[in-house]
């Protein structure tokens, strides 16, 4: 189901003729509003210790619970990519980045109490002040270090952070 067909009301009048304008807007003819189905930003973050193992969280929360995963969430209105990036990794893992330096974007669904959330997916790769205290919070359930050679892309849950950890992964791969 596309996200606009969760829609069958004007937000801003009311009035049940809600219609599809072109594949990311619908128009209200009695007001006049058109609603812009844009996507929502989020970050995520790479962030190898001294040994160059990835911080690797296994999900505490649908979606993908119980899947693989890394630090990250949606940044929050009025706040960077860098921002979010900082806070999320601060609320997941008691961690304080210290660097984030951006690597790449990728589109992504996200599916959310039968919702579906179009993002744009900002990975940095993050350096901390601390490599050894570290605990699960907020929507995690575990958080451990993996070597980059032991990390299995097809177990992380979430399309976008998958396909993220494969393009990590090889561009590591050429780097070296």
């Amino acid at each position: 189901m596309h996200p606009l067909d969760q829609f069958r009301f004007c937000p801003k009048c009311g009035v049940e003729d809600f219609v599809v304008r072109n594949s990311k807007a619908k128009y209200c003819p009695a007001c006049g509003f058109v609603f812009y189905f844009n996507p929502s930003a989020a970050s995520v973050a790479f962030i190898l210790n001294d040994k160059n193992e990835l911080l690797v969280a296994r999900r505490g929360k649908e979606p993908a619970k119980g899947t693989w995963d890394l630090p990250g969430g949606f940044i929050d209105p009025h706040e960077t990519g860098e921002e979010g990036i900082r806070r999320e990794i601060q609320e997941e893992t008691g961690m304080i980045a210290t660097e984030v330096v951006y690597q790449f974007s990728l589109p992504n669904v996200y599916e959310y109490a039968g919702f579906l959330y179009q993002t744009l997916d900002l990975f940095y790769l993050c350096k901390t002040e601390d490599y050894l205290h570290f605990q699960a919070e907020d929507d995690v359930a575990a958080l451990f270090f993996l070597p980059l050679e032991e990390i299995e892309p097809e177990k992380f849950g979430l399309r976008s952070v998958r396909k993220g950890v494969q393009i990590f992964l090889e561009t590591r791969k050429k780097s070296c």
